[in-house]
């Protein structure tokens, strides 16, 4: 078969559609499958793609056919406006279901709220249903096509989307890649002793093999499920289990494995999710020698699931969730010969914690030196930008970096895990320790983003000053990834200042993981204090949708423009030029809790002399020495004055 294939081999398929649906999937045919086949090729052997080409031809005219009227609308207007996801209305909301209202219909019931908040993009937490037990806080899937039975039906889970769409929420949804839970049907078989499903996984008889990759393989967590391989009788063999026992990663090599996943793609795009978010993805190939992440096979592999998708439902785009180091992030958004035809959207894990530690450091150098070598994204992407999410902080602050401000690394991440565990002088943050290595070290750090400030302290301390300069804290750090394009997530909570939950470890299952810490279930009593006015939760809301309103009405912040971090004028200021053809964006933040300057002539080169910031809606001020000065912890958009 061909690059383009012949669609009359599908022809049966199609016979009941129009002339001109026939004619629209022959166009997003002939416009998408060379990609997809270059993926294919990428990876299996010719005489496995050309199989595979004529399995996914038929399963993409039979998705296309069956695609509901409304969602092929929502296809149309996509098609129509590609960049829909780079807009600067796109904010995004993050939570577990169940931990926000308890079932999918209790969600629905709180859309409101996310309104009121101004959210146009709604990631529910693992949805599918896991294994029973300890499953990873729901990535260990035993059933990718049914919802977890506590949280509803996949009814449920259509009638939610379609209600978020007609509010103009976007839904997203996790797909595990690189694992299934041991009880999914796939390793129910194999450990049946049904050898097409035991291809599915990788099995060896002994330890020869697994010894050999294991000589250059990290280990995720190292405190509860040490190693990647895990002896399973049934099997009567070492399975590769890069997180948990019970968590079998599957084998990629295989065709079957890409078909399978294929059907599961287009079966959630059919049930109205928006937005598919790639667990794991950067794990799913496997080379011997390396580390078993980031193999060019998985760009190839998403290249041709993302083809599918666009020739079945063209409104559906991919996340990826792969937390690497910072030369390896745009690799994900597409490079080379892949460069804008895999994920549309990947998370910003080095803005992240560069945040952190600016924060924490009250100096924004390492962030600037560290955020100015991350490749550039293809301009039909978009990052992800975030303060906090489901999962620990891990300091990836990369040495040379580190070395090139004239800091250690090593000591500067051990600064930043003593800081945040509110063990270092000063510290009024209150985290916890996840995964801790002493082999090297490392330490990553749980918490809500209200603990990591220190308005957790402050509040617990009745300090109403120490409460305030928190909140602006908090503000600030949302601030900087409201600020810097993309589509900013907030973590459920960080609206109202959540606190830790401190009873976290009570929760069976949940005492051996400290990320359980900043994953609260949602106090709606203490959410409708928002309307109390003084309270901490209106003030973090009501500062919170003040930003993302002036985001939202901000065309400088549509994500097609990147932004450009420039060198620091003064180690506390944190400047980010946007240059959009309306004129130049720059923000400013400080960092610190002291008064910092900015060059006027700066301002002046970029044409910002007479600018105006956007979050006050005054007029830029230069004093009388040249500067214009920001107060402890300020977040300046400035913008050209329109006369």
């Amino acid at each position: 078969m061909s690059a383009t294939p012949d669609v009359t081999a599908v022809a049966d398929v199609l016979a009941g559609l129009s002339p001109d649906r026939r004619e629209l999937f022959e166009l997003r045919v002939a416009r998408w499958w060379p990609d997809l086949h270059a993926g294919l090729a990428g990876v299996y052997p010719a005489w496995q793609v050309e199989a595979l080409d004529a399995r996914l031809l038929r399963l993409a005219a039979t998705a296309f056919r069956d695609r509901d009227p409304e969602l092929a609308r929502l296809d149309m207007a996509r098609t129509l406006d590609p960049g829909w996801f780079q807009s600067e209305h796109m904010v995004g909301y993050a939570c577990y279901a169940d931990r926000f209202a308890g079932t999918l219909d209790g969600v629905r019931r709180h859309i409101g709220y996310l309104k009121d908040l101004g959210v146009t993009y709604l990631h529910l937490m693992p949805l599918l249903q896991p294994r029973d037990g300890d499953n990873d806080g729901g990535y260990a899937v035993a059933d990718y096509r049914s919802v977890r039975s506590d949280l509803g039906t996949m009814d449920d889970l259509r009638d939610l989307a379609s209600a978020l769409r007609a509010e103009g929420i976007s839904l997203v949804a996790d797909l595990v890649l690189n694992h299934v839970a041991r009880e999914h049907a796939w390793a129910t078989a194999a450990r049946a002793g049904d050898q097409r499903y035991r291809d599915y996984f990788y099995v060896y008889p002994d330890r020869t093999e697994p010894d050999a990759y294991e000589r250059s393989l990290p280990e995720v967590f190292p405190d509860f499920a040490p190693g990647n391989f895990t002896w399973d009788p049934d099997l009567g063999g070492w399975v590769w289990t890069t997180f948990n026992a019970w968590q079998w990663d599957v084998n990629w090599t295989n065709p079957e494995v890409f078909a399978e996943y294929a059907e599961i793609v287009l079966f959630l795009a059919a049930a109205g999710v928006e937005v598919l978010r790639f667990d794991a993805i950067a794990f799913m190939w496997k080379a011997m020698g390396t580390s078993c992440q980031n193999e060019p096979q998985v760009h190839a592999i998403t290249q041709a699931l993302r083809a599918l998708v666009r020739v079945v439902a063209p409104g559906v785009i991919f996340k990826a969730e792969a937390i690497v180091a910072p030369s390896d992030l745009a690799a994900y958004l597409g490079q080379g010969e892949h460069h804008g035809k895999v994920s549309d959207i990947a998370y910003h894990n080095s803005l992240m914690v560069q945040i952190w530690s600016m924060l924490a450091a009250q100096d924004a150098r390492l962030g600037v030196r560290a955020l100015q070598q991350i490749p550039p994204a293809p301009a039909s992407t978009a990052w992800i930008t975030y303060v906090r999410c489901h999962d620990d902080i891990g300091w990836a602050i990369d040495d040379g970096d580190a070395a090139a401000v004239g800091l250690n690394g090593y000591q500067h991440r051990a600064f930043l895990s003593d800081y945040y565990l509110g063990l270092f002088p000063g510290s009024t943050a209150r985290g916890e320790v996840f995964q801790y290595n002493p082999a090297t070290g490392d330490r990553r750090v749980s918490g809500s983003a209200a603990a990591l400030v220190g308005l957790d302290a402050a509040v617990a301390a009745g300090d109403e000053a120490a409460t305030q300069v928190a909140i602006d804290r908090l503000l600030l750090v949302y601030a900087i990834v409201l600020g810097f394009g993309g589509i900013p997530v907030l973590w459920m909570g960080d609206e109202l200042g959540l606190p830790n939950d401190e009873s976290w470890a009570a929760e069976p299952g949940h005492e051996d993981d400290s990320r359980w810490v900043h994953r609260p279930r949602m106090d709606w009593a203490v959410a409708d204090r928002r309307h109390v006015h003084g309270t901490v939760e209106e003030r973090v809301f009501t500062g919170m949708a003040h930003l993302i309103r002036v985001r939202a009405a901000s065309p400088y912040l549509d994500a097609s423009v990147a932004a450009h971090v420039l060198d620091a004028s003064d180690p506390g200021v944190l400047p980010v030029l946007r240059p959009h053809p309306l004129g130049s964006f720059l923000a400013l933040y400080n960092v610190t809790d002291q008064w910092r300057p900015f060059p006027g002539w700066r301002l002046e080169g970029l044409g910002l002399a007479d600018a105006v910031d956007q979050l006050s809606g005054h007029l830029v001020e230069v004093a009388d020495d040249g500067n214009v000065w920001l107060p402890p912890h300020a977040s300046r958009w400035l913008v050209p004055r329109r006369h």
